[in-house]
């Protein structure tokens, strides 16, 4: 049974999803749009999505990318489950997309290796004991690591993932270089990188990147993203991210 929550209903992509969330946990933002817009997949595509929250990115992929086969979320939380799973049936997506209660630590216990093209995932920005713990569990969770850490998605991906297929991931840009140690630790080199500013003439944010498992080295670095011009104003590429343009 679902632990006393405060929900809220929101209009997500200018309307075209109906998400209902936790008022204290993890919400969408600029980081989940922006990763689910990075993504790309193909025809026939089986997508896992790690820490799936509220199930808006899996959400979101299955509206734009919509000759996948398959879309799946786990998430830790139960309570989080049970909203994914009102999600998809409010948006008419439960053919597409479901959800499961799972700990990515335990991976093994879930699906069988290397079922999967392309796994997505927000990660934990910040590990564990490394900043101020949040009081809300939920919060606590989603943000600061204290049930996985950056690695554990790591290993987890790659086991899930076929050979060449493909991890996609939004993260602090201060843990680009650990990042990139850990992915190619774990046979997971680096292909897509694409770094986010919060407008010109500031520290980067966030980086998007898209790894492969047991690829061969070659690096793409894409132009980068600005979310607000020096005026203030979102950039034009910055709202196209939130235009739903199906697939």
């Amino acid at each position: 049974m679902r632990r006393a929550m405060e929900i809220t209903l929101d209009d997500i992509l200018y309307g075209k999803l109906k998400l209902k969330q936790p008022l204290h946990g993890p919400r969408v933002s600029v980081d989940t749009v922006l990763l689910s817009w990075f993504v790309r997949l193909r025809s026939k595509d089986r997508v896992m999505e790690l820490g799936t929250a509220s199930g808006a990115v899996a959400l979101i992929l299955a509206k734009r990318w919509q000759k996948v086969s398959a879309i799946k979320g786990i998430d830790i939380q139960e309570e989080l489950i049970e909203i994914a799973r009102e999600n998809a049936l409010a948006n008419d997506l439960e053919d597409k997309v479901t959800f499961e209660r799972g700990d990515v630590r335990e991976i093994s216990a879930i699906c069988p290796p290397q079922t999967f093209d392309a796994v997505v995932v927000n990660p934990p920005y910040d590990e564990a004991f490394k900043s101020r713990t949040s009081p809300k569990e939920g919060v606590a969770l989603a943000k600061q690591g204290i049930a996985c850490t950056l690695e554990d998605v790591i290993r987890a991906s790659f086991y899930l993932l076929k050979d060449r297929g493909r991890l996609y991931m939004v993260l602090r840009a201060k843990r680009t270089s650990e990042l990139c140690y850990l992915l190619e630790k774990n046979r997971m080199p680096l292909k897509r990188l694409k770094i986010v500013y919060p407008k010109p003439k500031t520290e980067a944010s966030v980086v998007l990147i898209e790894a492969r498992r047991n690829a061969g080295r070659g690096l793409r670095l894409e132009p980068p993203l600005f979310i607000c011009d020096e005026r203030g104003d979102y950039t034009p590429e910055l709202l196209a991210a939130y235009e739903l343009e199906e697939n």
